[in-house]
């Protein structure tokens, strides 16, 4: 340590006359008293270990340094609480920013549902009634199936219907579907956990129906299907259709799984994207369990959604794993909202992952025209902000590979990372991306609700114009 400090550490000040300063009462109000003085006892030490080289030479001045120390702690805890961020990545079902955003409905069912709800309660009879039972007639609804069960994300789904079907047996998947989700985790993790033993079949490119056939023996319990949601196989492939496979396993007396990842519900080929599977359409092809997400392409929250032969769905739900892997409350009130703009026709016009997907990259253009124009005629710098084409993908288990037309927002500077950075810690925070030296704000995920928020955070920033 320098031996200049040395006098200076006399002057620092008192933990208790830093807590009483008004500056650190207001921070002590919000997060805590004895957090904040946790904080004044790790930021004195830290300048009594020498951080600076240089201490400042008045008392005045090192207190000031302490409560700015403290400031800069409490603005970091704050930056890490779950909040709300404005997503102008141009990524549609972004999974770190929790997939897909809520439609307004279900966001007002879950703050109806946040006090006291008919969880579990019969209104009619004022007995106590099914959790779940409401929602899950609703699944049924939208797909067509006999019966469905919801539990907490997909790969609960997956080891639920393993484990209660499979437990000590035989599962036979293609060699080209053992896929890895996200975190690392991957499919025969998932088999191994519920005590299934996995039969691959095929290679990873070519898959035949006689290749599942040859499989099946005594000890078989059930044929698996999964959609590869997050890559593509092309060129040399081929791969068994649900129909093909659910006539196999009524051939055989075994059940078939179709995990079809996305929970799309609709043929999305008249907005220029491809094929993706659609529940009822295995549901009508003889799949006895289909299982999908809740927070891709059917724009809710996350959890599981298992629908087929109401027999086996009996058998999921008297499984004791089932209630270890039930939903909440609030994830049943979203759930509810969204299917219920679903079953009313209006997905396309109020449910914002298909909203955006749906989105032609014109109306995008004169979306932005619009934006652009109030952002030059507000700024002191008019010349920094421009439309630009870029592309936006549809994101996490939807989609794979596929880019649709789009327009941003870009902001040309000298340092485009700062700019960035200045949106993500603002509040709200603005997740943009960086391409070719601009800082780009891509429209199309950007919800029109945010728009006046989006305007003031872009405002807000310092920009240094490139040369």
């Amino acid at each position: 340590m320098n031996t200049e400090n040395g006098p200076n550490l006399r002057l620092l000040p008192a933990v208790d006359r830093v807590l009483n300063l008004p500056q650190v009462v207001s921070v002590s109000a919000q997060h805590g008293r004895a957090v904040v003085t946790t904080w004044i006892r790790q930021v004195l030490s830290s300048l009594r270990n020498g951080q600076l080289n240089v201490l400042p030479q008045t008392a005045a001045a090192l207190e000031a340094l302490v409560v700015q120390r403290v400031g800069e702690r409490a603005q970091c805890a704050a930056s890490q609480r779950l909040r709300k961020v404005i997503n102008g990545t141009g990524i549609v079902i972004h999974t770190n920013l929790g997939r897909a955003p809520l439609a307004a409905a279900a966001i007002e069912a879950m703050r109806e549902a946040a006090e006291c709800a008919n969880v579990e309660v019969d209104l009619d009879s004022g007995l106590r009634g099914r959790r779940g039972a409401a929602v899950e007639a609703l699944c049924q609804e939208v797909t067509g199936a006999e019966a469905a069960v919801v539990v907490n994300n997909c790969a609960a789904a997956t080891l639920l219907t393993l484990q209660t079907l499979a437990a000590g047996r035989r599962v036979i998947i293609s060699r080209g579907q053992l896929i890895e989700i996200g975190g690392s985790f991957r499919l025969p993790d998932v088999f191994r956990q519920a005590g299934v033993e996995l039969h691959e079949v095929g290679t990873t490119n070519r898959t035949r129906l006689a290749d599942y056939a040859g499989a099946i023996g005594p000890e078989t319990a059930a044929l698996l299907r999964v959609h590869p949601s997050n890559y593509r196989i092309s060129g040399f492939c081929e791969s068994v259709g649900v129909v093909e496979l659910a006539g196999l396993g009524k051939e055989r007396k075994l059940p078939v799984i179709d995990d079809v990842g996305s929970g799309c519900l609709y043929d999305l080929a008249p907005y220029g994207l491809p094929d993706e599977p659609i529940v009822g359409n295995s549901v009508r092809a003889g799949a006895d369990l289909v299982l999908f997400s809740g927070d891709k392409l059917l724009g809710g929250p996350q959890c599981g959604i298992i629908v087929g032969r109401a027999a086996l769905v009996a058998r999921l739900r008297a499984n004791p794993l089932a209630r270890a892997l039930r939903v909440d409350k609030l994830t049943l009130a979203a759930l509810q909202g969204t299917l219920e703009i679903h079953r009313a026709g209006r997905a396309f016009s109020e449910i914002p992952v298909l909203e955006q997907l749906a989105l032609a990259a014109d109306a995008i253009r004169a979306r932005g025209e619009r934006f652009l124009h109030q952002l030059q005629a507000k700024s002191g710098s008019p010349g920094a902000f421009s439309l630009k084409e870029v592309a936006s993908a549809s994101g996490g288990g939807a989609l794979p590979e596929i880019t649709v037309p789009s327009w941003a927002v870009a902001i040309a500077t000298s340092n485009p990372d700062d700019v960035a950075k200045q949106l993500r810690l603002g509040s709200p925070a603005v997740l943009a991306r960086v391409k070719d030296g601009s800082t780009l704000i891509d429209l199309r995920t950007v919800l029109p609700r945010d728009e006046e928020a989006l305007l003031q955070r872009v405002l807000s920033c310092s920009l240094e114009q490139s040369p």
